[in-house]
């Protein structure tokens, strides 16, 4: 076979990366469907459907269902994503360094959280990495597998989609900022702004800028009650799955900690899991 001249071999080259682009949002876009097609097939069995009864609708065998039953990754990892999950972390400038420049970074709360939420999402068979959002925190939310971490005072551009949430946000006064919930209008303000060891946390999945998806966000009121949210998702990810899959949603949780240590030692729910219309 005679070899391709520049222009052909550049013309190729580009065919050939098109193509595999293509290849990479299709295996999404069926591991998408796949995980989509088990959680309806679940939903039924819980709703009383048989095995032998789905087969019959659907065309297949009984074996066959059982094997899409059974097949895969645990389903909630579809909380997360299809694919390497990128945890954005606002960041700030540190400053009285020798060299004058400023260094921004994140604080160790921040990482922690991290870390605990990468540790559950390599559980679940995916991968994670961080990325620290320098100031003034224009974080890039229009992007699969995203969750984001701390709260609008470090990230102002989330603090504007939070206002897509019909139900609860953030707010801040004189006094400081705060949590409220725009249902019921209950304010929740953070105990550690009383010297106490105790938080308060946003939980919830918005939607991207562009239209095109989610993504997940978690953020207290402090550091502490950030790592609090992922303390709460760590011990209810199976049932929280079960309820809002990959819908829009969003709930409020408080969360108690050690104050020697600042390890998170209790957390829970106070609001309802809101679904959001349309979502």
């Amino acid at each position: 076979m005679p070899k391709a001249g520049t222009d052909t071999r550049a013309k190729l080259l580009a065919r050939a990366q098109s193509i595999n682009a293509e290849i990479d949002e299709h295996q999404v876009a069926i591991a998408e469907l796949s995980q989509e097609r088990r959680d309806c097939l679940e939903s039924l069995i819980e709703d009383g459907m048989t095995q032998s009864q789905l087969a019959d609708h659907l065309g297949m065998s009984r074996g066959r269902v059982s094997q899409l039953l059974s097949a895969g990754a645990r389903p909630e990892r579809a909380f997360f994503g299809t694919g390497k999950v990128t945890v954005a972390i606002g960041g700030k400038n540190e400053t009285g360094r020798k060299d004058g420049k400023p260094l921004v970074v994140a604080s160790g709360e921040a990482f922690g959280a991290f870390e605990h939420l990468a540790t559950l999402v390599r559980m679940l068979g995916l991968d994670a990495e961080s990325e620290i959002v320098p100031p003034p925190g224009m974080v890039q939310l229009n992007r699969a597998n995203l969750v984001v971490l701390t709260s609008p005072r470090l990230l102002p551009f989330v603090g504007q989609v939070l206002d897509a949430d019909p139900h609860l946000g953030f707010s801040h006064d004189e006094r400081g900022w705060f949590l409220v919930d725009k249902t019921t209008g209950t304010e929740h303000r953070s105990p550690s702004d009383e010297g106490e060891s105790g938080d308060y946390a946003y939980v919830g999945r918005l939607p991207r800028p562009d239209g095109k998806g989610t993504f997940l966000y978690l953020a207290g009121i402090h550091a502490p009650g950030t790592v609090g949210a992922v303390h709460y998702i760590e011990n209810h990810l199976p049932e929280l799955y079960r309820e809002v899959k990959t819908r829009r949603w969003s709930a409020l949780v408080s969360c108690q900690f050690n104050p020697d240590t600042r390890r998170i030692t209790s957390s829970q729910l106070v609001s309802p899991i809101y679904r959001h219309e349309h979502a």
